[in-house]
């Protein structure tokens, strides 16, 4: 009998050894078990850190967890995207802008990372269209774009910087409107652009409607109009197909992602918490009020849209030979 309860004491035993690496596991699988990092490309302030400064805090409150907005500016953003790929501590994210996955890789010879293989793609977080604007003497219309095609070179247009999305829309611009050859003037920011627009050294510019509707509303610079249909961030500003520009659609936007070997656990779990938190209206209304519509994709369709733009930026940037030293 003391034999036979050795031998089930053995047996349960048994079973709770086998139990314990199942434990250990769910235990493992639990995300986060400490802070998470954001990494913001961009400094403070910027568009990136705005989308990161603005989900961070909903986004600790789901988690349980500190969210920290790390910013790492340099190389538009392309150091931290580096940093995001190569994070292996499972808590470590980054917010990106379209450049870092559709047009970076072209650019930039000796790009660090892959766009499409080093990361794990999870939403897209705030999309706004560029706005083309002029200064303030110039007409809108249809009859810009035939000044514009009159000006030819000696006109100018302003963008943050060779390879922007500035730069880029405005030569896909430039390639819809036939006639249209204004030079491409770099500038360090949107601020400086609008300085050279109001001062009349430029005589265009596509920049973000947060930026360019202030210049607009006081008188400063004319609204041609938007990369895009018509929107709720410049409902008075009409499209530029409205102005004669066929087949031209184009839009900014920031992306939430982590390197590629994410785990599992955070991925489900980011998905489930951002998908709430993007239909937050306290967290439209805070992106709306900087001139972005949030909004929020699945991991697919994060990927479908960074493939479909790529393709068009290498188009643009072959066709125009660009390129970054």
């Amino acid at each position: 009998m003391h034999a036979s309860k050795r031998a089930l004491l053995a047996v349960a035993c048994g079973l709770v050894a086998g139990a314990l690496p199942f434990g250990a596991m769910a235990q493992a699988a639990a995300w986060p078990t400490k802070p998470i990092r954001l990494l913001v490309g961009f400094p403070g302030g910027s568009t990136p850190d705005i989308a990161a400064r603005t989900i961070a805090e909903p986004l600790s409150k789901a988690l349980g967890q500190p969210v920290v907005v790390d910013n790492k500016p340099g190389a538009s953003g392309n150091i931290a995207a580096d940093q995001v790929a190569k994070a292996t501590d499972d808590h470590t994210l980054g917010i990106v802008i379209n450049g870092n996955l559709t047009s970076s890789k072209m650019l930039y010879p000796k790009l660090p990372y892959d766009p499409g293989r080093d990361f794990t793609y999870l939403s897209l977080i705030a999309t706004a269209p560029l706005m083309l604007v002029a200064p303030a003497n110039l007409p809108g219309g249809t009859a810009f774009f035939d000044a514009a095609r009159k000006a030819g070179d000696t006109w100018s247009y302003g963008s943050v910087g060779v390879g922007s999305v500035g730069h880029l829309g405005m030569e896909q611009l430039k390639s819809r409107v036939p006639g249209m050859k204004a030079i491409h003037v770099p500038y360090q920011g949107n601020p400086q652009v609008v300085t050279g627009l109001i001062g009349g050294q430029v005589q265009m510019a596509l920049i973000p409607p947060g930026v360019a509707l202030p210049q607009v509303k006081a008188g400063k610079l004319r609204a041609v109009g938007l990369t895009s249909g018509r929107s709720t961030l410049a409902p008075e500003v009409p499209s530029l197909s409205e102005a004669g520009v066929k087949d031209f659609n184009l839009e900014v936007w920031t992306a939430l992602l982590g390197p590629a070997n994410l785990s599992k656990a955070a991925q489900e779990r980011i998905n489930k918490e951002l998908a709430i938190i993007m239909k937050s209206p306290e967290v439209r209304q805070k992106l709306f009020d900087q001139g972005w519509q949030a909004v929020g994709t699945s991991p697919d369709g994060m990927r479908a849209r960074v493939k479909e733009e790529a393709a068009i930026m290498s188009k643009i940037i072959q066709a125009n030979n660009i390129k970054l030293q």
